[in-house]
């Protein structure tokens, strides 16, 4: 069978490229077990409050230092010239140091996420102190770690997971068909088959097969390292997680084949390709929520097909929520797909 030649050749000749297949199936393996094992204990690195120490404590240091052993802030008390180089070398989100009128609390600016929780924290441990001062007994409301749907986040590669999925299957469609696609062209590979009897569906159809194959087995890989190495699985349903995923494959390849439509070379492709992709990767939800931005960038990047894409994947797996409840989202994905590939169909072409 033509279609079935195409198919084996397409896979031979991905794996023949050792680059590809490590980016495509070692390194988001690794990606999942660095930080899934960074941040095992969380959701991230413990914050960390520089305390600099003094001969004289002032009279409410104590009463702070209690309050603040009830917080999550890992308190690391320093000499003022320990404190002074570690903040000349950039490594302290936020200091505090005991002044005559009470405290004086210091953010690095270049360190503004780290830095403004530790001092939140210090604010309300600090109203804590004063409260006992005074002979009352102030009760801080529980706080509980849970996803959206209810299910206790374990750690954040159950977060990441999803992400790094969506990425890499964005990644797929870009660069292993796309860049692909455009290299064949500018070698002539594309006018050498166009005089041949291969169909010029034969030959889409047999990358997009393969792309499709490519991007299941990363999937089970992901799944299995995340549930074997991290203690993390999927809540939801296994068909409609695959199912999501067979969904985005297909609109990310059509959006690389659209657009290695419009470029002649490879390094025009990469500016165009990379000009998609980084904003993407930054703006999606990959490795953080984007709460902390302006409304106007969450509603902008949920235009983006990627960002509810990604939305889906997190709710059924980190949710057990039903792929009906993200059917909005999916469908922007879809029409992204079918727009893209009605370009594609339109400028193909095999010179």
């Amino acid at each position: 069978m033509l279609l079935w030649r195409q198919f084996t050749m397409e896979w031979k000749l991905y794996l023949r490229d050792r680059g590809a297949t490590f980016w495509t199936f070692a390194f988001p393996v690794i990606m999942l077990l660095g930080f899934g094992f960074i941040f095992r204990g969380g959701t991230g690195p413990a914050t960390t409050l520089v305390w600099i120490t003094r001969t004289a404590a002032a009279p409410s240091d104590q009463a702070l230092e209690q309050a603040l052993a009830q917080t999550p802030v890992k308190v690391l008390r320093l000499s003022p010239e320990e404190a002074s180089a570690r903040w000349a070398k950039g490594e302290t989100a936020a200091q505090l140091e005991s002044a005559p009128n009470g405290h004086h609390l210091r953010v690095n600016s270049y360190l503004m996420a780290q830095g403004q929780t530790a001092a939140q924290i210090v604010q309300q441990a600090n109203l804590v102190a004063q409260a006992k001062a005074q002979g009352l007994n102030p009760e801080l409301i529980p706080v509980s770690l849970e996803s959206p749907g209810g299910r206790v986040a374990p750690n954040y590669a159950a977060f990441l997971l999803p992400g790094l999925l969506g990425l890499n299957l964005l990644s797929i469609g870009l660069f292993s068909v796309g860049m692909v696609n455009v290299a064949y062209r500018e070698k002539g590979k594309f006018r050498r088959l166009g005089v041949t009897p291969l169909p010029k569906w034969i030959f889409l159809l047999g990358q997009v097969l393969q792309r499709l194959t490519v991007s299941l087995v990363q999937s089970i890989i992901l799944l299995a390292t995340g549930r074997f190495a991290l203690g993390i699985h999927n809540q939801g349903s296994y068909p409609e997680f695959f199912l999501v995923v067979i969904i985005g494959t297909g609109a990310f390849m059509a959006m690389g084949f659209a657009l290695s439509s419009l470029a002649n070379t490879v390094e025009g492709y990469g500016a165009i390709s990379n000009l998609v992709f980084f904003p993407m990767m930054l703006l999606s939800g990959v490795y953080f929520t984007l709460d902390a931005a302006p409304v106007w960038i969450q509603k902008a990047v949920m235009a983006l097909p990627l960002s509810p894409y990604i939305k889906a994947l997190r709710g059924i797996f980190n949710d057990g929520a039903h792929l009906s409840n993200y059917l909005p989202g999916l469908g922007l994905v879809l029409i992204w797909g079918i727009l893209c590939f009605g370009i594609a169909v339109k400028r193909f072409r095999w010179t």
